[in-house]
């Protein structure tokens, strides 16, 4: 069994928007459609995926600016962490509305919880409850890649000054549920280039006590 992997970086802020897909039955999940939900479906158009789930790693708007798109398209369930559910529902709490944009979308097909697992096709991903950039943030073992949304980037971790954020837990949760990879486990986060466990645990400042 081959899995597919791809990542786009997507609007003006360069989210990071990966597919996910099963060599075998074609089927993909989408995660983080933060824009350019035109580019996403094309992307999946000529991978010859279809997509059957969106899972968003968190709830802020520049994760989910696309999500009505591509959810349009695709029929796909979407699935978020339970503790950021009302973040889809209200632009508020997703903060579109302080850009002007007011996002407001569909609650999603299912809440997810620490330890789910999402079947695609015949590739299994595992959920990973990362809190501290928002209360539900999540990151996704696919394989041996590790998709860590705006929790872990490379040589920095996410802002916690958001609603529902705290640096504490953050840190918390890269080290002890993310670090714990083996160190060439690849990580790909929600924003800029792709890292790996170990150049992570051994230079980034905020976790090895140089920051």
């Amino acid at each position: 069994m081959i899995v597919i992997f791809t990542g786009i970086s997507v609007g003006p802020m360069d989210n990071n928007c990966y597919i996910i897909g099963c060599e075998e039955t074609r089927e993909a999940a989408v995660v983080d459609p933060g824009a350019e939900g035109g580019r996403i479906l094309r992307k999946l158009e000529e991978l010859k995926l279809n997509c059957r789930c969106i899972i968003l790693t968190h709830g802020h708007a520049d994760h989910l600016g696309a999500l009505g798109t591509v959810r349009e398209a695709t029929k796909a369930q979407v699935m978020i962490h339970a503790g950021d559910a009302e973040m889809l529902t209200s632009p508020g709490r997703n903060l579109s509305l302080f850009t002007g944009a007011s996002l407001k979308f569909n609650a999603a097909d299912r809440l997810l919880q620490d330890g789910d697992t999402v079947q695609v096709g015949k590739v299994q991903l595992k959920i990973i409850h990362t809190p501290g950039h928002t209360p539900g943030g999540i990151s996704i073992l696919a394989g041996d890649k590790l998709i860590t949304g705006d929790t872990l980037f490379a040589g920095s971790v996410g802002r916690s000054d958001f609603p529902g954020g705290n640096h504490d837990q953050m840190i918390r949760s890269i080290k002890e549920k993310l670090l714990v990879f083996p160190p060439e486990t690849p990580v790909y986060p929600g924003h800029g280039p792709a890292s790996t466990v170990g150049e992570e645990a051994r230079y980034n400042p905020f976790l090895n006590g140089t920051w």
